[in-house]
């Protein structure tokens, strides 16, 4: 069963994508359509006008040699008539003029001596009569025209096509000159109609097969001409997707070669381009480290005389200047910051190089964020809604630094008390910072996580160097997991942190760690 339904599917597939590449949108279906059309156009006027010279030549060719012989028995038979003949004269004359190679019938009308009118029938076609012949017809006929030097006969033979019961007809008609009987002639065309049907539908099927021929010429021609195209797309997503030595195999000297040079040259000028930006990042990136260990050194030293200084302004005995005393404890804010700073930029380097690791260790959550609260002083300020039990497989120093900014950010820049809460879904822990203060003002929420970012330009000079909510978003990221920035309806701002419950399957990222630590910004 389920052989047969991985089938079906397969099946299915296959003719979605076949579908899906006969879209009109297609080129190549657009190409067979305009082949098509072009070829059908072309087709038809052609038959077409073969089809009209045809029929008119064989229905002039029928019709004149019908004619012909009607004529010349009129003046043949009919000519040597009385001037007032008999009905039996008449009946007899028109069966040996439908006796003729035309095979036509034949109606004589004329007076006998006692000025009767008198008809002769060749008695074929279920007898041809006058009702027959078209009244335009008759009245042509029986016109007498001025003889002239031009017109040296009074009377002339008229013909006209018609159809009855969907049987083409020749009817004709003259009139004996210098007296006689008046004679009409009718001759089938149905043999005629037969041949050009028989011509029809074999035009109709030379046409069907110039389209069909079109349509596979127009199929061998786009696959010609969009097999390259296809492979500058399929060059141009993998170019997309970051594999820059991508390049397209170049044969012949027309427009589609030019482009494939083109693309070439682009994407050589792109993967220089991007080798050279790569490049001065990576440069970027080990200035940053290289000046960060660098001033890490001289921080220690002179962290540690602050830290002398520092004692000796908290000592009773009152060892310091009171006029210097102001410039000694900036000293220690600034050093203090300083250093915080630099550890800081070692921490972004580490994520821009991608060097940064997870040492992952099962946490109780709970513990975990009284834990940073109790290590930063901040019981007094901060409100915690956690139940303890709920475990994820996390690194407990980025958890911490993570936890450290949004709270310490909560607390500098929103208002007391901050709320911490925290819940679980299936996979993953949800930990939620709201503080009591203004909000985030709109035009500031898209940039709370940008670095260096400051909301109040006029202080660029504020204990935080910018960098916290960033890092702490770096962390999140590494672990799997997202912070976002709202403002809630109640007031104040929210921070959510979501995060896997297991950051193991991250392949890769639980490896050594590093030894920095990473403090509140």
């Amino acid at each position: 069963m389920t052989t047969r339904q991985g089938g079906f599917r397969g099946w299915a597939a296959d003719r979605k994508r076949g579908l899906s590449r006969l879209r009109f949108t297609s080129l190549r279906l657009r190409l067979v359509v305009v082949f098509g059309l072009v070829a059908l156009t072309a087709a038809v006027s052609a038959s077409g006008i073969a089809y009209w010279l045809n029929r008119e030549a064989v229905l002039t060719r029928t019709q004149d040699a019908v004619l012909r012989d009607f004529q010349q028995e009129m003046q043949n038979r009919a000519g040597a008539l009385p001037e007032h003949p008999s009905q039996d004269e008449l009946q007899h004359t028109a069966g040996q003029m439908a006796n003729s190679s035309q095979r036509f019938s034949v109606l004589l009308v004329a007076q006998d001596a006692t000025g009767k009118t008198v008809y002769g029938n060749s008695g074929g076609l279920n007898g041809f009569s006058l009702r027959d012949v078209p009244a335009s017809l008759r009245e042509a006929v029986n016109r007498q025209q001025k003889v002239t030097s031009a017109n040296k006969s009074p009377y002339h033979l008229y013909w006209q096509r018609v159809v009855d019961d969907g049987t083409p007809y020749l009817v004709a008609g003259t009139k004996v000159i210098g007296g006689g009987p008046t004679g009409y002639m009718l001759k089938s065309l149905e043999p005629e109609a037969k041949d050009l049907n028989s011509l029809a539908w074999s035009l109709g099927i030379a046409t069907g097969l110039a389209l069909i021929g079109a349509a596979l010429l127009a199929q061998a021609a786009a696959t010609t001409v969009l097999k390259p195209v296809h492979r500058l797309g399929i060059a141009a997503r993998r170019l997309g997707e970051g594999k820059l030595d991508t390049r397209l195999r170049v044969s012949g000297t027309d427009e589609l070669a030019d482009l494939s040079r083109t693309f070439n040259n682009a994407a050589e000028a792109l993967e220089k381009r991007v080798a050279d930006m790569a490049a001065r990042d990576d440069a970027s990136r080990r200035f940053v480290a290289d000046m960060s260990h660098e001033l890490r050194t001289p921080l220690t030293a002179i962290t540690a005389v602050t830290e002398v200084l520092e004692e000796e302004l908290e000592s009773e005995a009152g060892g310091i200047d009171p006029m210097i005393e102001p410039a000694v404890r900036l000293v220690v804010s600034e050093t203090r910051r300083l250093n915080d700073l630099v550890e800081n930029l070692m921490e972004v380097t580490r994520f821009d190089a991608g060097t940064a690791r997870l040492v992952l260790d099962d946490v109780d959550v709970a513990d975990q964020i009284t834990a940073c609260i109790d290590a930063r002083a901040w019981l007094d300020a901060v409100e915690l809604d956690a139940e303890r039990g709920i475990h994820a497989y996390l690194d407990p120093r980025r958890l911490d630094v993570i936890l450290a900014n949004l709270i310490g950010n909560a607390l500098k820049h929103g208002g007391s008390p901050v709320r911490v809460s925290v819940r679980e879904s299936d996979d993953s822990v949800v930990i939620a910072v709201r503080d009591h203060g203004p909000g985030i003002p709109e035009d500031v929420l898209p940039h709370v996580f940008d670095r260096f970012y400051k909301a109040s330009a006029s202080r660029p000079r504020s204990e935080g160097s910018g960098l916290g909510l960033s890092i702490a978003l770096e962390n999140a990221h590494i672990h799997g997991g997202d912070i976002t920035a709202a403002n809630s309806p109640e007031g104040g701002a929210v921070f959510t942190l979501r995060l896997p419950r297991d950051a193991s399957e991250l392949a890769g990222k639980s490896d050594e760690g590093e030894t920095s630590e990473g403090e509140a910004t």
